[in-house]
């Protein structure tokens, strides 16, 4: 999970255009965002978007998850991820679309609750832009997954933690993870899509020194 930290205006403190080139040099302000972090779910999502009757989207989330960062500011290459996702959380806004969600038919959330991602690789790709590889574990069945990141900066909240935000997506196939259930409609094609987009908008805090 790659980390830069944006130039700043001499007089005014306000970020430079989005345009400018990233600064990774030796910044002490860069320096000081290296650590270790845990995600917030309070100030976070996790979700996704599949086609509908090859019509619509439909949306939904995960509710419960636990996530930690280890950011690199002097060697972005150095940085990991590690999430898990409990399946039972899931959330359409429909009750009965979710409890088939979590049925047999799908996810399977009594015999496999968790979906994991631990992070094998991170590099930056340009300006705000990083990209993260690592492998999604799903009913039981592991796969490499790449997620294209893009970083929102750092801050120090009203209660004076650090803060550091950013938002990804990747795209699936589901079928790659044994998640095959699908209808054929009279009209042609299939009531659910096997492509996935899966969305993180994440804000992550900084352990206190000794923690």
């Amino acid at each position: 999970m790659a980390l830069f930290h944006r130039k700043r205006t001499a007089d005014t403190g306000a970020h430079t255009a989005p345009a400018a080139t990233a600064v990774l040099d030796a910044d002490p302000a860069l320096a000081a965002l290296t650590g270790d972090y845990t995600i917030d779910p309070a100030h976070s999502s996790i979700g996704f978007t599949v086609r509908h009757a090859m019509v619509t989207n439909v949306r939904g989330a995960f509710g419960t998850y636990e996530g930690t960062l280890h950011l690199d500011g002097a060697e972005p290459s150095r940085s990991t991820a590690s999430l898990d996702v409990t399946i039972a959380s899931i959330d359409t806004g429909i009750a009965d679309r979710d409890g088939h969600l979590r049925s047999a038919d799908f996810f399977d959330a009594e015999t496999f609750p968790l979906m994991t991602f631990r992070s094998t690789a991170a590099e930056r790709v340009a300006g705000d832009r990083y990209r993260i590889t690592g492998d999604l574990t799903l009913r039981d069945v592991t796969k490499p997954l790449t997620i294209d990141l893009e970083f929102h900066g750092a801050a120090t909240d009203v209660y004076g933690a650090e803060r550091v935000g950013f938002e990804g997506s990747a795209e699936i196939l589901r079928s790659d993870w044994g998640l095959t259930w699908n209808a054929a409609l009279e009209t042609g094609g299939v009531m659910v899509s096997d492509k996935v987009k899966l969305t993180f908008d994440i804000s992550a805090v900084k352990a206190a020194p000794g923690a």
